[in-house]
């Protein structure tokens, strides 16, 4: 009998894509965390100056005529981000094409829970700041950040169902398509309609690439890129064309399963006839037929599944610290920080993604489960989606996102932003994680 070590064990399990999702998730969570704390420390230290000149330093890409030159900053929000949004993008069209959201009557219930933890906070936010210089960051309570939300939750283990943590997912994915609507419609300053035809050009151009059956990734890629430059030049936010180009990518292998069975068999016969040369080498022949398989084990899984395996680690890994790294860093005066968390920005943020989440989430799915128009997830208490929707309260990385597009400029209104984004999701965090925790103790799940 063969002894495996336990990180043997690990690599010999199979996992589902939702379960990949999931660790995923909690992964990025995880260093999402670690990389805010680092920030905070930064930013309230001697190294504050030098932290915050660095991400002001400023770089230039020429060729020709031609130039681009933006921050530190600057890049991350609008150029690494799109690989962060052209995740989302892939994720969101994975759930509507095969995931929860692709069954109307399964997708009902969160996505009526997402539109009223969308509506609400923003209701919250605009009537506390109605008429004063805050009242555009309405968008900011509407996001929330799926990394902390899932990590929270897969801390609970078996406390709770796995048909909870996909209520929660397919929630936050609908939440993430609304952000990105939100700060395509709204949160564009001025249009500049040249570059915006051109890249919808260049989107039809993908779309034709997936049309005529290319599934190699490198034309999506060089286009992409193109589309990209375009949007930055024409005012809508960049980080759109990522979700855009999310759309394009293939979603349906270029190789047929069922066809895959008989020939990958046909193979493994062939290469079981060719003795090994030694205990180390094999036939010439065998090493092409395993290449062979290799090809078609790529063919049978789709572009868009691929590439959705393939970023998450770049993106946990790279993209979101850096990120929470660029803007999570927040010079805090402790004297006047009681100041700064009573003003009517952050007061809005708090209430909009405390009260405002728990109002429009478990208030919306209470009222369509009495309505009869969606039914509770099996084995769910309605106390387990209360506790969701607080979970539904920590909103920080598309909150800071969005209030950097809000208040561009305002350094003030940044810092109160900021403030309430932090103060609001750690507090959600707890409630949630110990609400649930506590509903929770007399149930275990398989």
């Amino acid at each position: 009998m063969k002894i495996y070590a336990p990180w043997e064990k690990a690599f010999n399990r199979i996992a589902t894509p939702f379960e990949h999702f999931i660790h995923a998730q909690t992964t990025t969570g995880l260093i999402l965390m670690g990389m805010t704390i680092v920030a905070l420390l930064l930013a309230n230290t001697p190294f504050a100056d030098t932290y915050a000149n660095l991400f002001h330093t400023n770089i230039k890409i020429e060729v020709g005529s031609w130039s681009l030159s933006h921050s530190i900053h600057h890049w991350i929000n609008d150029g690494l981000m799109a690989m962060f949004f052209f995740l989302i993008g892939l994720e969101i069209k994975r759930e509507i094409s095969v995931g929860e959201l692709s069954n109307i009557r399964v997708a009902i219930l969160p996505i009526l829970a997402a539109i009223g933890g969308m509506i609400v906070p923003a209701l919250i936010y605009f009537g506390i700041n109605e008429g004063g210089e805050g009242a555009n960051g309405w968008g900011i309570p509407m996001a929330t950040d799926i990394a902390f939300a899932i990590s929270a939750l897969v801390l609970l283990g078996k406390r709770v169902s796995t048909a909870l943590v996909t209520f929660l997912v397919a929630l936050a994915i609908v939440d993430d398509l609304g952000a990105v609507v939100v700060i395509a419609l709204f949160y564009t300053e001025q249009i500049h309609l040249i570059p915006l035809l051109l890249a919808f050009i260049s989107f039809l151009v993908m779309l034709s690439f997936n049309r005529f059956g290319i599934h190699a990734v490198l034309p999506y890629f060089i286009i992409g890129s193109v589309m990209w430059l375009f949007m930055l030049e024409s005012g809508v936010h960049a980080t759109i064309a990522g979700v855009i180009a999310a759309l394009t990518i293939p979603s349906l292998p270029k190789y047929e399963p069922t066809t895959f069975t008989d020939d990958s068999k046909n193979l493994f016969d062939e290469y079981d006839r060719y003795p090994v040369a030694t205990d180390y080498t094999m036939h010439e022949r065998q090493k092409a037929i395993l290449q062979n398989i290799k090809d078609k084990i790529d063919a049978v899984g789709s572009p868009s599944a691929r590439l959705e395996h393939s970023m998450h680690l770049p993106v946990s890994l790279v993209v979101i610290p850096l990120f929470a790294l660029a803007n999570a860093g927040i010079s805090i005066d402790f004297a006047s920080i009681s100041q700064t968390i009573t003003q009517d920005v952050s007061i809005g943020i708090i209430f909009g993604l405390i009260a405002g989440k728990v109002i429009g989430i478990a208030g919306t799915s209470w009222l369509a489960i009495k309505l009869k128009l969606a039914s509770l997830p099996e084995n769910t208490t309605m106390s387990q989606i209360v506790g969701v929707s607080f979970l539904g309260g920590i909103g920080f990385t598309m909150s800071i996102f969005v209030a950097e597009l809000a208040f561009l400029g305002n350094d003030v209104l940044i810092l109160q932003a900021k403030i309430g984004i932090l103060s609001a999701s750690l507090i959600a965090g707890f409630i949630g994680f110990f609400w649930l925790k506590s509903v929770s103790k007399n149930i275990s799940y398989n």
